[in-house]
């Protein structure tokens, strides 16, 4: 039997287009992320799952709304298998870092007789739940929670290897790469692997801005940019119909790519028919989810308490908890009952907090705008929002509601100094291995844990020991072997990223190298 020849094999793989092969690897190794937490998380370990999980059957079954009064936060009535109702019962050590995830009743496939449940996520668009539900339609039990779990993460993985994809495609692109491997944290990863849409929100939020930005850089080359062209208008669509607040998140990401690009390059996106075409999609979608908010009284659902505390005080006292939030962009895991370790807080912190101030200082102006918008919405919105909610339904703002702002900030922060020279010297390049080799241990020490919290608990002596014991609770295919996976797979993910960096493809042709924003000097400007 003769193998092909080396040389052979080179031809072959030089057949596939480069951006083919780029998306296919960035969404192959982002789902296997998404797929390890889906299993590594006890069901029911994410906020609001069972409550999510339950919406998802029901949609998948044809109910796109359920039986309800009118009063605020009363739960929708729906029809779904027991096994589905039963999820309810599984969280039993939410809030409860010491107790582990092996109290859980487990379900029963064999459970599956028509049964009255309820959901607080009822009147929510049906989009999400609509593909997420259908596993539910053939498995049963338990394997069809992880199924839904893992179709969710692939749906989210589809969007995110386009964001990541766009960051490899600007002229320069070192540090929009460098933006997005900072930006994509453990949290995110967290939530794409569970059965709750704020993780599709904060994808396509990503991708609606990076390829919208990326669009505009190249605008007098569209012919080339076809499929990010589409992944605008698809993904802004989706967007539009996650959740409540997505429209607002769709305008900002929107609103802050425009501000990065002059306005003679905005105009001539009006000449191109796929440019109209995805616009004309985006406007249907967009008053497709206005309706449904208006119609389903969505914001109704709201689950919390009454609250005698004055909207002023509200805004104050969130504002005043900015930077508590912000453990959530990093890791803030389970019922927000269990944060990653301080020194991948503090090593989150140095990152972005350099991503950030690089951009703040870059000129000229119109290179940071986008950034500062996201920005002061990042600030602005929490105390609005919840001064607005307190009276009726209390305190209830996390910081993951915030992450489809976070993200795209992080990732205009890395457009923002792309033009800036990207080190390549010796020390830059050692540099740089042990900053991608310390994210590498970050994320796997935030998985390890998360697994340690559900296994033995998590108590004031170290407890490891325990973990190599007999732990009380494993998830499917045991804690050891889904850790080392992931590790594998971040490491490879670190390789690839470190080779981008410093072996990566030349710039491709026609687009800007040089010249900040097309076209343009930054004499024009008006630094």
């Amino acid at each position: 039997m003769k193998f092909p020849k080396r040389k052979a094999l080179r031809t072959r793989r030089e057949r596939i287009p480069p951006l083919v092969l780029r998306f296919s690897v960035s969404f192959i190794i982002l789902s296997l992320f998404t797929t390890l937490w889906s299993l590594a998380s006890p069901l029911m370990s994410i906020p609001d799952e069972a409550a999510h999980t339950v919406k998802a059957a029901a949609v998948a079954r044809g109910q796109f709304l359920g039986t309800s009064g009118q009063t605020q936060g009363e739960q929708l009535k729906v029809i779904v298998p027991k096994y589905i109702a039963d999820t309810h019962a599984l969280s039993c050590y939410a809030f409860k870092v010491n107790i582990t995830a092996d109290c859980s009743p487990g379900l029963s496939a064999s459970d599956r007789q028509p049964t009255e449940a309820r959901t607080s996520a009822g009147n929510y668009n049906p989009l999400y739940y609509l593909v997420v539900g259908l596993p539910s339609r053939v498995l049963s039990g338990e394997p069809a929670i992880y199924a839904m779990r893992i179709v969710s993460g692939l749906l989210c993985s589809l969007f995110l290897a386009a964001t990541v994809l766009a960051a490899t495609q600007f002229g320069n692109r070192k540090w929009p790469v460098v933006a997005a491997g900072v930006a994509i944290t453990p949290m995110v990863l967290f939530l794409c692997g569970a059965i709750n849409p704020n993780a599709l929100e904060v994808v396509t939020a990503s991708a609606v801005f990076i390829n919208l930005c990326l669009v505009l850089d190249n605008v007098r080359d569209l012919s080339r940019f076809r499929f990010n062209i589409i992944v605008v208008g698809v993904s802004a669509a989706v967007l539009a119909n996650t959740r409540a607040l997505s429209l607002l998140w769709l305008a900002l990401a929107v609103v802050a790519a425009l501000l990065m690009f002059p306005l003679r390059d905005v105009l001539l996106l009006v000449k191109n028919r796929l440019v109209l075409a995805m616009t004309a999609l985006m406007a249907v979608a967009a008053s497709f989810g206005i309706i449904w908010l208006q119609t389903s009284n969505t914001l109704a659902s709201l689950l919390g308490v009454p609250s005698k505390i004055t909207p002023e005080q509200a805004f104050g006292t969130t504002l005043d908890r900015t930077f508590d939030y912000a453990a959530a962009y990093v890791a803030h895991l389970g019922w927000l009952d269990t944060t990653g370790p301080a020194a991948v807080l503090a090593w989150w912190s140095c990152l972005i907090g350099g991503l950030m101030v690089s951009a703040i200082s870059v000129r000229p102006w119109r290179l940071r705008l986008g950034f500062v918008l996201l920005i002061v919405a990042a600030l602005v919105i929490p105390p609005v929002l919840q001064a607005q909610v307190v009276a009726e339904i209390g305190y209830i703002w996390q910081g993951r509601y915030l992450l489809p702002v976070i993200l795209p900030m992080l990732f205009a922060a890395g457009l923002a100094i792309r033009f800036r020279d990207f080190p390549t010297s010796p020390f830059a390049k050692r540099l740089t291995a042990w900053a991608i080799g310390l994210t590498v241990a970050a994320h796997t020490a935030v998985f390890a844990n998360a697994l340690r919290r559900y296994g033995v608990g998590i108590f004031a002596e170290a407890n490891w020991g325990d973990m190599f014991g007999a732990p009380k609770w494993q998830p499917p295919l045991g804690w050891l072997p889904l850790t080392l996976t992931y590790l594998v797979v971040m490491a490879l993910a670190g390789i690839l990223l470190y080779r981008h960096l410093f072996n990566g493809l030349a710039p491709e042709p026609n687009l800007q190298t040089d010249e900040p924003l097309a076209h343009s000097t930054p004499g024009s400007l008006h630094e």
